[in-house]
C-alpha cells in the first residue's frame, strides 16, 4: 500500500496545532465519500464527485458562495479584496489579499499564484475544465497583489466563473514547480484544512491550518475516507467510526435511517438538485438514427423513477438544462412515455424484432440503480441493453474516451445555462476530441446559439439564445433528460456545520474554520 504524506506525522501536527491555538485540538471529523478511491487529487483535473467535498475544504478561489449557499446572488469575495470590470466587461482588475499564506510554509498568496492557476485550468492539457475557461485570453500580473484578466468574449457570469468549484481553485506555483509530479503537488491550497497524507483506496487527511486567514479551524483533523458500498458507510456510522457520510438518495433509505437513528443521526436534503439525463452517442450505430433515439425517449415512464427513488427527494426533468437554473426552457419538444410508439419507431428504423445496445455503466448505487430501471423500460420496447457495471473511476476513463454509446449522467455546475450547455453540448466539448469534456452524445446542432448567450450583453438576448439551444437539441434528442436529484448526506447530531446548510456546488456539506462538535 502506498503512502504519500507531508513533512511531519500527524503527532508532529497536531503539537503544532496546539502550539499555534495555545489550546488543546478539538476534535477529528471522519467523512465517509463515495467511491472506491480519489478520482484525482488535483483541483483542475478531477470533477469526480467523491473529490468535490475535499477540494473545497483545501482551496480558496478569488470569490465564494458563502458556506451552504449555491445562490448566485450572494458570490462574495474570497482571496480577492475587490474586482473591477471594464464598461464591455472584457477587462478585468483584481486585488488580492494580502494576508493569506499557503499550507506547509508555501509561502505568501500573490499574483503570481493566481496568474500561473488560471494559466492551468484553461489549458487542455493540463485541466479537466478548460472549455469553461476558453473565454479568457490573457492572465498577467500588474504587481505582487494585483492581476488582470483579458477575456476574448462576455461570459455570462465572470465572478461565477471565479468562484467555480470545478477549475476555479488557486494553488501554489512553488509547490506546483518544486514538488513536480507528486501527489501532493497540486494539493497546496490556502483554505482552512491542508493536505497530510493520501492512502490510496483508503483514506486522505487533512489537518487543520492554524494560519487561516478567516481565523483556525475548530476541527483538528479530517479523515475522508474512501467507502464505495452505501451499506458499509451506513454500517460505519452505526458503529461510530465516521460522523459526516454520504447517503443513498432514495426515499426509502431516508424514512428508515430517521427512524432507526433518531437519536444520532440527521439527514441533510439539499441543493443542487443533480440531473439524471441519458446522452445518446449519435456517432455509433444504432443511435445515429434519430428514430431510434426518439424510441429510446418514448420508452422512458418518469413516473417509475419517482416512485423508485423517492416523490421527496425527486423531479421529473424535461430539459437539458436543470431547474432553477438561470435560462432553463419550458416550451420544448417533449416526448411522453408511450411504449406503443417505441415500438413502431424501431420498426420503421429496420429494427422491428428488437435491437442490443452494449453499454459500459458505473457501480455507483445514485447512477447504477435509475440505469437498472432504464434497463427495463428499455427492454419492455425491445431495446436490449447489454451492460457491464464497473467501477466508478474506471466508467470515468471510458466514457471520456467515447466507449459508451449511452451514458447516465449526473451534474451540478454553476446555476446558469451555459454551465450545462457548454460542456454537454458544445462540439468543441465532444468527448475524444482535443478540447472534449463531457459532450458524450457528440451533439453540434446548437453552437451558434450557445455561442450567442455567452458573448451576449443583453440578458433578455442571452435568454433567447439559450432557450434557442435547448429547443435544437431536444429536437435532435442529443439527450434524454429524466430526473433532478437532491443531495442526500448524514450527519452526526453532534456535528455543529457552523452554518445553514440549503446548498452547495461541492456536492458535500462545507467543512469550515466554523465546524465543530457540540459539548
Amino acid at each position: 500500500m502506498t503512502k504519500y504524506s507531508l513533512k511531519c506525522g500527524l503527532s508532529a501536527l497536531a503539537m503544532s496545532f496546539v502550539l499555534a491555538t495555545g489550546a488543546m485540538a478539538q476534535s477529528v471529523v471522519n467523512v465517509g465519500a463515495f467511491g472506491a478511491d480519489a478520482n484525482q487529487l488535483d483541483p483542475h483535473l478531477s470533477g469526480g464527485g467523491q473529490d468535490r467535498a475535499l477540494f473545497g475544504y483545501v482551496f480558496n478561489g478569488l470569490t465564494r458562495f458563502p458556506p451552504g449557499s449555491m445562490d448566485p446572488t450572494r458570490i462574495e469575495l474570497d482571496l480577492a479584496t475587490s474586482i473591477e470590470g471594464s464598461d464591455d466587461g472584457l477587462v478585468w482588475t483584481i486585488q488580492l489579499r494580502d494576508d493569506v499564506q499557503f499550507h506547509h510554509g508555501y509561502g505568501q498568496l500573490t499574483s503570481a499564484d493566481v496568474v500561473y492557476s488560471l494559466d492551468r485550468v484553461r489549458n487542455p492539457e493540463t485541466s479537466a475544465f478548460a472549455s469553461a475557461f476558453s473565454a479568457i485570453e490573457s492572465v498577467e500580473a500588474v504587481d505582487d497583489m494585483t492581476v488582470k484578466i483579458t477575456l476574448k468574449e462576455r461570459v455570462p457570469t465572470f465572478m461565477g466563473m471565479l468562484a467555480n468549484p470545478a477549475g476555479g481553485f488557486i494553488i501554489s506555483k512553488k509547490a506546483a514547480e518544486e514538488l513536480g509530479e507528486d501527489v501532493k503537488a497540486a494539493m497546496i491550497g490556502t483554505g482552512p484544512f491542508q493536505f497530510e497524507t493520501y492512502t490510496p483506496k483508503v483514506q486522505t487527511v487533512l489537518s487543520g491550518n492554524a494560519g487561516y486567514f478567516r481565523g483556525a479551524p475548530k476541527l483538528e483533523q479530517i479523515n475522508y475516507r474512501y467507502i464505495p458500498s452505501d451499506n458499509a458507510r451506513e454500517l460505519a456510522f452505526a458503529a461510530g467510526e465516521i460522523d459526516l457520510f454520504y447517503g443513498r438518495r432514495e426515499q426509502d433509505w431516508v424514512e428508515r435511517v430517521k427512524n432507526q437513528y433518531a437519536k444520532d443521526l440527521d439527514v441533510l436534503i439539499f441543493s443542487p438538485s443533480q440531473s439524471r439525463m441519458l446522452h445518446l452517442n449519435q456517432s455509433v450505430s444504432p443511435l445515429d438514427d434519430l428514430r431510434v433515439r426518439q424510441a429510446v425517449a418514448h420508452a422512458i415512464n418518469r413516473d417509475e423513477f419517482q416512485v423508485l427513488i423517492g416523490q421527496d427527494i425527486t423531479k421529473q426533468l424535461f430539459a437539458p438544462v436543470p431547474s432553477g437554473f438561470l435560462g432553463q426552457a419550458s416550451d420544448l419538444p417533449r416526448y411522453e412515455f408511450d411504449p406503443d410508439k417505441s415500438k413502431a419507431l424501431l420498426a420503421e428504423a429496420g429494427y422491428p424484432d428488437g435491437v442490443s445496445i452494449k453499454v459500459p455503466t458505473t457501480q455507483i448505487a445514485s447512477l447504477k440503480v435509475p440505469f437498472e430501471l432504464i434497463m427495463e423500460q428499455m427492454r419492455r420496447v425491445g431495446i436490449n441493453l447489454e451492460v457491464d457495471f464497473v467501477d466508478h473511476r474506471a466508467w470515468h476513463g471510458l466514457i471520456r474516451k467515447d466507449e459508451s454509446p449511452m451514458v447516465i449522467y449526473g451534474a451540478a455546475p454553476f446555476p446558469e445555462s451555459d454551465a450545462f450547455l457548454t460542456p454537454f453540448f458544445a462540439s468543441s466539448s465532444i468527448v475524444g476530441t482535443p478540447t472534449g469534456q463531457t459532450n458524450f452524445s457528440h451533439c453540434n446542432v446548437a453552437d451558434e446559439e450557445i455561442s450567442a448567450a455567452r458573448i451576449a450583453a443583453d440578458p433578455a438576448l442571452q435568454l433567447a439564445s439559450w432557450e434557442a439551444a435547448q429547443q435544437k437539441i431536444m429536437e435532435e434528442l442529443c439527450v434524454v433528460p429524466i430526473f433532478e436529484l437532491m443531495q442526500v448526506w448524514g450527519k452526526r447530531k453532534s456535528l455543529d456545520l457552523g452554518y445553514e446548510l440549503t446548498g452547495t456546488l461541492n456536492l458535500g456539506p462545507p467543512i469550515t474554520e466554523t465546524t465543530h462538535f457540540a459539548q
